[in-house]
């Protein structure tokens, strides 16, 4: 909602031109930035206050163009044209201007008082190039304002422009793009009965571009917000069928009128840049070149980018444990001064019970498990995307997901995925088809998140490194697991492809993929803002399921029916097929009701283990090592956990999130039954053929 005096300004941009970071530093907030495209996928809203003017920015998502043929175009364009926007700041990246003036080009057709923000000029020095801002701005015929938003240099004259350009009684006279003589007759009989009807609300010259083009969503978007459909208009949509008959006398075949208008934009876009820009080959340019040489080809960067993905897991584990250690030695802590008001209070023991050792102390498992290896991980993640790292890895994995028939973009979701499962599957938002984008949502759980590493880890460290060694076997740890997220990443590619062969037939689009330039990470910058808007998030939603689960765990491990408690009647049940698989009922249970969050199998497992009533903290990996050998733990059984562990149905968040994006049931229970049938299917493979030979 905004005020009667505050006037909205709409933020739009290619992907990975500085946007996103304009924004922030105009109205402060903490919106996450992200050095890769398609990042904002929906618009952000937020208010900045201008020589006692209020102004609310809206920042569309990232986008090459309005012509409508993604999510983010149309969004971007709807907001254009319903949006009640007042005025709009197109960012420019000053590095490649020319490709960014296509977009500056159909925003001036739709919103005349606007402000070209020509961003990074910064790095654009470092690269030799230099863009004459004043005669880019004669040319367009609007203001023209260049900056460094990172440093925060230029927004306060980009500002200045903005409010000198509402204020103005009549806005600019921008360029008027001109396209062939047939299109431009073509348009110029459709103008005066556009105009009639759209009385100002929309620009007649623009409509009458797209209506020629046959634009079905801006149809259907006229028809919703303007209450008009041109098609239920005999006389509009007869002067529209006539003009494309003479579009197509003249030569010109309606159908492909697109690519016509397309390619009048970009030759006047190169033009205009050819005008105003003068480059100099660089040593900036050199690095990046050698770089990409090195990241992207197909011998040198798969090693290197499973190489790093080691290195980063190898410093998550070893820099983890001392935090995670003192982190739960405090919230236990805290859990015995509850226990002693407890005490004191004279509370019923049932209620200490539940409260204290049940939803207190599942939620100190999850906080002290999970947060240190969050605050590690989500900011060695977020540096790479800073850098610019994380689109080249998409480039890499594009062949194999197009191979499997779905979309390269699928790379960067499943990427998110490591982090929070959860959060891949928002992020699938990106991907424009509705069937590619199921695919990626389907299959995000194939790769472990967060919550699925301590058990990972555990299970690795116990029985295949050794529970007391020291740097060396966190490397080996580091190694095994990264091992076994490839075959999490493998198992992606091979169900992507059935997905595609079976229940979502379809070929695979086509999609732009910037290779940004490499950039220096804003260190201070990266790591408050993934603890804050990734760690923290992540963690609140986790302790959120957490708290009632403790509850639930604590009930079934100490309310009894016939002597025996539900926990214990419910491994007993599972046990059978449990073994048939290679686990036990134990551990099956254990990953059932840790569904809330997957930090507290383990935990849940040390309790049924020792029939305690609540979840128990183990002395060290190595006293867990020797509980879990004493209750028939072989190596068998840890391989069939880690494979168990890796694939089986995604956490009760995830599930929520998939069922909200894809507004299905239906496709949320194939979520759920994709990775536990792979799961189930592995470990029963896994432990007959070891029984077979003997090994088990």
């Amino acid at each position: 909602m905004t005020g009667p005096e505050e006037r909205v300004v709409a933020l739009a941009g290619n992907p990975n031109v500085g946007k996103s970071t304009v924004f922030n530093a105009l109205t402060g907030l903490r919106q996450h930035t992200g050095n890769w495209p398609g990042k904002t996928v929906v618009t952000a809203h937020g208010r900045c206050r201008h020589q006692g003017r209020d102004y609310a920015l809206v920042d569309l998502p990232g986008t090459y163009s309005l012509m409508a043929r993604s999510a983010e175009e149309e969004a971007a364009r709807d907001f254009f044209c319903f949006g009640g926007a007042h005025g709009a700041v197109v960012v420019c990246d000053a590095t490649c201007l020319e490709r960014n003036l296509n977009l500056v080009l159909q925003v001036l057709e739709l919103q005349r008082r606007t402000v070209v923000c020509v961003n990074l000029l910064d790095e654009a020095r470092r690269k030799g190039v230099e863009v004459d801002l004043e005669a880019l701005s004669r040319r367009l015929g609007v203001p023209v304002v260049g900056t460094s938003a990172g440093r925060g240099a230029g927004l306060t004259e980009l500002m200045d422009r903005v409010a000198e350009t509402l204020d103005r009684p009549e806005p600019p006279t921008p360029l008027t793009v001109r396209y062939p003589p047939a299109v431009e007759f073509a348009v110029a009989s459709l103008t005066p009965l556009l105009a009639r009807r759209l009385r100002g609300r929309l620009p007649a010259r623009w409509a009458a571009l797209r209506l020629l083009e046959g634009d079905p969503s801006l149809l259907q978007a006229l028809s919703d917000a303007l209450d008009w459909d041109p098609r239920s208009d005999g006389e509009v949509w007869g002067a529209v069928a006539q003009a494309r008959e003479e579009l197509a006398h003249s030569g010109l075949d309606p159908a492909e009128l697109g690519g016509v208008v397309a390619s009048v934009l970009l030759e006047t876009a190169r033009d205009i840049a050819g005008a105003v820009v003068t480059a100099q080959h660089g040593p900036e340019e050199d690095r990046d070149r050698r770089l990409d040489r090195f990241l992207t080809h197909r011998y040198t960067g798969v090693p290197f980018m499973v190489l790093l993905l080691a290195g980063v897991l190898w410093l998550t584990i070893q820099g983890a444990n001392y935090p995670s250690a003192l982190l739960s030695d405090g919230l236990f802590w805290v859990q015995d001064r509850l226990s002693e008001l407890f005490v004191w209070l004279g509370a019923p023991e049932w209620l200490h019970g539940a409260l204290v050792l049940g939803v207190y102390r599942v939620l100190a498992w999850v906080v002290s498990v999970m947060l240190p290896p969050m605050a590690i991980f989500f900011p060695l993640f977020t540096l790479l995307e800073d850098f610019g790292y994380l689109p080249r890895v998409a480039f890499l994995l594009d062949h194999a997901f197009q191979k499997a028939r779905a979309c390269g973009k699928q790379a960067l979701t499943m990427c998110m995925g490591f982090g929070c499962n959860a959060a891949g599957v928002v992020g699938c938002r990106i991907i424009d088809s509705p069937r590619e984008r199921l695919i990626a949502m389907l299959t995000n759980s194939f790769v472990p998140c967060n919550g699925r590493f301590p058990t990972l880890i555990a299970v690795i460290t116990m029985f295949f490194v050794g529970a007391e060694g020291g740097a060396l076997a966190g490397l080996w740890a580091a190694l095994l697991l990264t091992g076994v997220i490839v075959l999490g990443v493998f198992a992606t590619f091979q169900v992507s492809r059935f997905l595609s062969a079976t229940v979502l037939k379809g070929v695979p689009s086509s999609f732009t993929l910037e290779l940004p330039p490499y950039r220096k990470p804003r260190v201070g910058q990266v790591v408050v803002r993934s603890i804050l808007d990734r760690t923290i998030f992540v963690l609140g939603r986790a302790a959120a399921v957490a708290a009632p689960a403790g509850l639930v765990i604590w009930l079934c491990a100490n309310v009894t029916v016939g002597g025996v408690t539900v926990l214990d009647h419910i491994t007993g049940f599972l046990d059978p097929f449990a073994r048939l698989i290679g686990l036990d009922g134990v551990i099956l249970a254990a990953f059932i009701l840790g569904f809330p969050a997957n930090e507290i199998v383990i935990p849940i497992a040390i309790m049924a283990y020792l029939s305690t009533g609540t979840i128990q903290e183990a002395e060290g990996l190595g006293a867990l090592h020797r509980l879990l050998t004493d209750n028939g733990w072989t190596w068998l059984t840890a391989v069939c956990t880690l494979l168990f562990s890796l694939f089986h149905w995604p956490c009760s968040t995830t599930c929520l999130s998939i069922a909200k994006e894809s507004g299905s049931v239906k496709w949320t229970l194939l979520a759920v039954l994709l990775p536990t049938g792979v799961g189930v299917g592995l470990c029963f493979c896994v432990a007959t053929v070891a029984r077979l030979l003997g090994l088990a």
